[in-house]
């Protein structure tokens, strides 16, 4: 467990630092402020999940518990799912895919609903330490 979280984090902390260079300097002069202000939630939500799977793989070390493996997987798909679609809503004009805007609305709660239920999961494995 402490491998794999730890992989994936390191996977997606790599993938907030490219994407919100990418963000910040290809995308500059292409989004309008609501778009970046979207954009840049997305790589924040994240780099604020990356340090949660941190936190999940290095606790695995001293409890191994389904608690904390879900917790570990909910942040996982929550990053893809929030983050994820919050890349391609900000982007959609430019990428041409505005007919997935219906598609996607509902994608972004659901992966703020994994965050939470990670930060759930997280909660009571800290209460077996």
């Amino acid at each position: 467990m402490q491998k794999t979280f730890g992989i994936i984090a390191s996977l997606y902390g790599m993938l907030a630092v490219i994407l919100g260079a990418f963000g910040a300097h290809a995308l500059k002069d292409k989004l309008d402020a609501y778009q970046h202000t979207i954009y840049e939630k997305a790589v924040s939500y994240q780099f604020y999940h990356v340090a949660a799977l941190l936190g999940v793989a290095f606790l695995s070390s001293k409890i191994q518990t389904r608690t904390l493996l879900y917790s570990g997987w909910f942040f996982t798909a929550g990053i893809l799912l929030f983050s994820g679609s919050l890349y391609l809503l900000s982007t959609r004009s430019l990428t041409g895919m505005n007919a997935i805007t219906p598609i996607l609305g509902p994608v972004t709660p659901l992966g703020g609903l994994c965050l939470i239920i990670g930060w759930i999961l997280l909660l009571i494995s800290f209460t077996k330490l």
